[in-house]
């Protein structure tokens, strides 16, 4: 399968998106509200992805600093090295690299323009559909259908 077969498959299209100048607690607060585990830093329309914030982000902070890195902006916590990949890609090589990288998100870029985001869950949800429709090819062959 290629992501954009996972793109296509997401209940929730588009990416969550804050600028680099808002607070860890909103984030947070978003990130509770909307039940997800990252969102994208963009400072434009949310073509472009500046970095990325996720919960372990924020629990890392917590943890050294405690609550007073709740009203730092999100561009001291967010990730700037991001990997992404591309519709094309196969959901093999993508869950590979997160699994690599030791991250669960990755942005989608089409021609330098973030289109989608996906998560490791995602890809596995993908990867366990393919598995299930192999299983049920084998077993067509194995009983003569």
């Amino acid at each position: 399968m290629i992501v954009s077969q996972i793109l296509k498959s997401k209940a929730a299209p588009g990416v969550l998106t804050l600028t680099s100048d808002a607070s860890v607690k909103e984030a947070a607060n978003i990130m509770s509200d909307k039940r997800v585990g990252t969102v994208v830093i963009s400072d434009d329309d949310g073509s472009t992805a500046a970095g990325i914030l996720s919960e372990r982000d924020i629990v890392r902070e917590l943890g050294k600093r405690g609550a007073e890195c709740m009203s730092d902006k999100v561009s001291a916590l967010m990730t700037t090295s991001l990997v992404t990949c591309t519709p094309s890609d196969s959901s093999e090589s993508v869950l590979t690299q997160m699994t690599e990288g030791r991250f669960r998100h990755m942005p989608v870029l089409e021609g330098g323009r973030m289109i989608g985001l996906i998560s490791i869950g995602d890809v596995v949800k993908a990867r366990l559909a393919e598995l299930a429709m192999e299983r049920d090819a084998l077993e067509g062959m194995v009983m003569g259908h």
